[in-house]
């Protein structure tokens, strides 16, 4: 902890007894509890916003925001930090100082009955010239992916709103799509007989097209920063956990 006079935020916030966080709920990061009993979220961005509050003495006090204001709001001192995920963008890191604590990436699935899909192991088995890729036009695998697969072929289609292609796989127009890796569950527990790759929980902690999810505090403030980081990289293994577990728990829609 850095002593009285070293970070001028973090002497406001023992001051004042009170962590400010904003905040809005986003599964896997920060899930809202709506069931009205327990804690008003979960997840890893709210296990670390109550161990920074711990540390520091305090209480932790959340301020709603909207996807509009939860970045501008730190510059305006309504609130110390934003613990509603973010994805770091070169556009906001010039606005707003970044704590890394999760990440979003992509995984690949594809029907478990399709041969050409069994005798793949891992991502780089699929580049393959007789496997078809379906993307949404529009979206960052239609730029991404061609670097990353050299002899795959692609197929592209108009987004629905969904969060994958999956008519693609089903109609077997296309034999792999990429899916947002926190989505993957939702959709292993809604649609029978897929396989995804990285295979398994592996996808849940897929490095493809990796962008970093953290959380943010105003800029102007190195000793404020340096000492959250260190709280950020003592705690990852539990955040991880926390994330898995988040993303494991996903049941199958009602009937």
């Amino acid at each position: 902890m850095p002593e009285p006079g070293k970070s001028k935020k973090i002497d406001e916030i023992k001051k004042r007894g009170v962590l400010r966080a904003a905040a809005i709920g986003e599964f896997p990061w920060l899930p809202e509890n709506t069931s009205g009993a327990g804690p008003q979220f979960s997840g890893p961005a709210w296990l670390l916003a109550n161990s920074i509050a711990d540390r520091l003495g305090v209480k932790l006090e959340i301020v709603p925001v909207s996807h509009e204001t939860k970045v501008p709001i730190l510059a305006s001192g309504q609130a110390d930090i934003t613990i509603a995920p973010l994805t770091i963008t070169p556009a906001r890191q010039k606005v707003v100082d970044f704590v890394p604590y999760s990440g979003s990436s992509l995984c690949f699935f594809g029907l478990a009955s399709n041969p050409k899909l069994q005798k793949a192991k891992t991502v780089d088995d699929l580049d393959s010239p007789d496997i078809t890729m379906a993307y949404f036009t529009g979206t960052p695998p239609e730029t991404w992916a061609p670097t990353r697969f050299k002899q795959l072929k692609y197929r592209a289609v108009a987004g629905s709103g969904a969060n994958a292609p999956v008519e693609e796989i089903i109609s077997k127009r296309a034999d792999i799509a990429p899916i947002d890796n926190v989505a993957w569950p939702n959709l292993n527990v809604s649609v029978k007989g897929l396989t995804v790759f990285p295979q398994g929980d592996d996808c849940l902690k897929s490095k493809e097209m990796e962008a970093k999810t953290a959380m943010a505090i105003d800029k102007g403030d190195p000793v404020f920063l340096s000492w959250l980081t260190s709280v950020e990289q003592e705690m990852q293994p539990k955040l991880e956990a926390e994330e898995l577990r988040i993303l494991k728990s996903v049941k199958p829609p009602s009937q």
